[in-house]
């Protein structure tokens, strides 16, 4: 992937994109008022454009850019604030005060919510194994005004990681999560959800294994929950209690680990 800045630029933007560019590793090249097409057919790579107001990544066969925006999860927090229905609150039964692990931060709707609803006595840490995902999200959760006081506080307040969490778990000491919770990346899961779809070229594809359960139900204290589509056999192969919903493609697992 290269870096370089909006069409619209000047000297700060440029060093910002610099910046950038050095900390991913990745080469800058001069934007000179071309297209994002025309560096791409020179360059045939994606490219991560640094704007005023934003981080966009542009794919390299032009589908549309993928940047953070915390739509969905601002409609979730107003059903949340009238005290309607949330699906993954209900499943992970988070409330104030409570920690979670999101083994896989996405675009960030569902730590987003997370945080609003364990407040500030509570704890969200969120993993993106993808370096470019990662960027994104820890810039765009930290500055993106949503007009809402309490809602920007809440992202500002996940705390992110660039780590798989088949890694990451192995480094956790037993019981010091609430929830340990899994959204990955299933390819019928692609298929059938449009929300997701920007993130398709990024997203890491990985198999829940027994081994990735096994240690999730080491870290966490209450429920380790998986959300996935609604026929997937990895409810069953790994022994969750699924949550399902007739009109939805998504169902949610649990493995409750209270009592045990």
């Amino acid at each position: 992937m290269f870096v370089t800045t909006a069409g619209r630029t000047n000297d700060e933007m440029v060093n910002l994109a610099k910046t950038v560019a050095a900390e991913l590793e990745a080469p800058y090249i001069q934007r000179n008022k071309r297209s994002i097409a025309a560096i791409q057919k020179l360059t045939e790579k994606d490219i991560l454009v640094v704007g005023k107001n934003r981080i966009e990544i542009h794919p390299i066969h032009g589908e549309e850019p993928l940047f953070f925006h915390p739509n969905s999860a601002m409609f979730r927090m107003k059903r949340i604030m009238k005290g309607e229905f949330d699906p993954f609150i209900q499943a992970s039964g988070l409330a104030e005060g409570n920690t979670i692990l999101d083994c896989t931060l996405g675009l960030g709707s569902d730590s987003i919510v997370a945080s609003i609803v364990v407040g500030e006595t509570g704890k969200v840490v969120s993993l993106e194994g993808n370096k470019y995902l990662y960027y994104l999200l820890k810039g765009g959760l930290k500055s993106w005004d949503t007009g809402y006081p309490m809602m920007n506080e809440a992202m500002t307040r996940i705390e992110i990681k660039h780590k798989t969490y088949e890694h990451f778990l192995d480094t956790c000491p037993s019981k010091s999560f609430d929830v340990v919770y899994f959204d990955p990346m299933f390819e019928e899961t692609i298929e059938e959800s449009e929300g997701i779809k920007g993130i398709r070229k990024f997203a890491i594809y990985s198999t829940l294994s027994p081994e990735a359960i096994k240690a999730a139900k080491r870290v966490a204290k209450q429920k380790v929950v998986l959300k996935d589509h609604w026929k997937s056999e990895q409810f069953e192969r790994h022994g969750f209690t699924v949550f399902k919903r007739k009109t939805a493609k998504f169902h949610f697992g649990v493995i409750d680990l209270r009592g045990s």
